[in-house]
């Protein structure tokens, strides 16, 4: 098949490219600035913005002939306020020129959680996109994700960055969410996937990797990678404005971006719906392989790997032991493990 990928310069886009050249595609991608992106060998690159739909035709066909598939990869939240408003104009575009050059069938990436909850505005915006996407003449396939696991993903980078820098962490109640990671690898591998699989055309799927786990979890499990413990305290209320002002305090993420993404750890994200397997039957990756992986492909040019374990010692021996069985403080409410007054 000949594919369209937009958001190819992004966290997932950038790794889905070159999955598409092995699998046996023809891969077209869409990027605002030809000379800025690395295009792999045989790769045709399109200049064009989803803002500016007069660009976008050249990219949605190929001697005349519409491209098979195309793939919608594209989010604004990095860009900060109103990046609803961008995202929601974008997907216009994108739906409008991918229906009048005639493209059967569209793959979209968008974010797990429930309807019925109380949606962040993150994960408010992700799905009007859905919406807006599934109002074109194509068929739509929806993968809805949770946290996804790699170097460069902004909600990972939040996390790593927490870990490996606070050996004590006083937090909302927001660190007792399960939250379903999935690694970036096994995002890819559904994504094409899907392609291969006619009947997953005109569908819906919740992906995720193979544990549920809570936000305290996932930050110690992640600092044990580091070779460190984690204790936590929990306090009974510290809105999202003063938890990104924390975040920023002691990350490198950007004010907004993070109080956007601790924001949407209101909301558990847990796959309900595992339809997904009968079609793209696919070995998860732990959540500890996914954040090794993770880590050594962020660590300086140079540095030893890291082991995965109990002892999580890197390759060359240092890092030392970490007790298993890490728990957290009590709450400043008194009750232990934030187990004695409601969320």
């Amino acid at each position: 098949m000949h594919v369209l990928v937009t958001g190819a310069t992004g966290f997932v886009g950038g790794r889905l490219a070159p999955a598409l050249l092995e699998g046996g595609h023809e891969v077209t991608v869409l990027v605002r600035d030809a000379t800025e992106y690395d295009a792999p060998a045989g790769v045709r690159v399109i200049e064009g913005d989803l803002l500016a739909p007069e660009s976008l035709p050249p990219a949605f066909a190929v001697d005349g002939d519409p491209v098979d598939a195309a793939y919608y990869l594209v989010h604004s939240m990095e860009g900060g306020p109103g990046y609803a408003a961008r995202d929601r104009d974008c997907a216009r575009h994108f739906a409008a020129a991918a229906s009048a050059a005639g493209v059967p069938r569209v793959v979209y990436l968008g974010g797990l959680g429930e309807d019925r909850d109380e949606l962040s505005e993150h994960l408010r915006s992700r799905r009007e996109v859905e919406r807006l996407l599934a109002e074109g003449t194509y068929a739509l396939t929806t993968l809805r994700a949770a946290i996804v696991i790699g170097a460069g993903s902004a909600s990972f980078e939040v996390i790593r960055g927490l870990a490996t820098r606070l050996p004590v962490m006083i937090t909302p109640k927001w660190v007792d969410t399960r939250c379903q990671p999935i690694a970036v690898g096994d995002v890819v591998a559904y994504l094409v996937g899907v392609l291969d699989e006619p009947a997953t055309a005109g569908e819906t799927f919740e992906i995720g990797g193979p544990e549920v786990l809570t936000y305290a979890e996932i930050l110690r499990r992640t600092r044990r990678q580091l070779g460190q413990q984690l204790r936590i305290v929990r306090v009974p209320v510290l809105s999202p404005r003063l938890s990104a002002m924390w975040l920023r305090l002691v990350t490198d993420v950007d004010p907004f971006l993070a109080r956007s993404l601790v924001e949407g750890m209101r909301n558990p994200v847990v796959v309900e719906d595992t339809r997904i397997r009968e079609y793209v039957p696919i070995d998860g990756t732990p959540f500890d392989l996914a954040v090794a992986r993770a880590l050594d492909e962020s660590r300086p040019a140079g540095d030893e790997p890291y082991r995965i374990g109990v002892t999580n010692e890197r390759a060359d021996g240092s890092g030392g032991s970490v007790d298993a069985a890490d728990s957290d403080l009590a709450n400043s409410d008194g009750s232990p493990n934030g187990m004695g007054s409601s969320r």
